[in-house]
């Protein structure tokens, strides 16, 4: 099983402040989920990286948001063993295949889903999913691209109430989103939300 998708949800993390990415991690851990995808919006989002990789090695960390060759460098030069692009470059994911890094792009249409397919990814973030037509969209993609062993990865207006109906999909490997990791929730150190949100959206998920 892939350790990225085997919890069927990937926490999406928008961080300010690098010192507090470590609590942030321990209080995913101590919920359940061991994958954690710190997104390339923010300054601090490389110590983060570095600080929960150097320090926690059972924490699968990832890097988010990435647009640009530098930063996927950057990104694994700090730690992070996956990648995450809200859209298909194939500079991008060349860059962060020839370090060994698992590529997970973006995609919203079958044009890019078959681009995608030639590149080797076979796990995708469908996004944005909400917008894109949701449940619905993902099925009947699933009748053309089903028997390739793709999978998708929807992120983007997912939340606990929805995410069953995704993960009903069997072409559905996880679920990414933030709900559980809000901003907010971070810069005021509230891991008892986090810690209980996650664990809500992990019995959901796997229930």
């Amino acid at each position: 099983m892939d350790p990225i998708t085997a919890k069927k949800l990937m926490p999406a993390v928008v961080i300010d402040q690098a010192d507090l990415a470590l609590p942030l991690a321990e209080t995913l851990l101590a919920a359940g989920l061991n994958v954690i995808e710190i997104t390339f919006r923010t300054a601090a989002a490389e110590e983060a990286i570095r600080s929960i990789a150097k320090r926690l090695p059972e924490m699968q960390v990832g890097a988010g948001t990435l647009l640009t060759v530098e930063q996927v460098n950057r990104a694994n030069d700090a730690g992070a063993t996956f990648g995450v692009a809200p859209g298909l470059s194939d500079a991008v994911v060349r860059a962060g295949q020839a370090r060994g890094m698992a590529m997970i792009p973006g995609v919203a249409t079958a044009t890019e889903i078959s681009l995608g397919l030639e590149l080797g990814c076979k796990l995708l973030k469908f996004f944005p999913a909400d917008a894109c037509g949701g449940v619905k969209t993902l099925k009947a993609l699933g009748g053309a691209f089903g028997h390739t062993g793709v999978r998708f990865m929807p992120t983007g207006g997912i939340d606990a109430k929805n995410l069953r109906d995704y993960l009903a999909l069997p072409i559905v490997a996880a679920v990414g989103g933030s709900w559980m990791v809000e901003k907010s929730l971070i810069a005021t150190k509230n891991w008892k939300q986090i810690d209980l949100l996650t664990r809500e959206a992990l019995a959901a998920a796997n229930g």
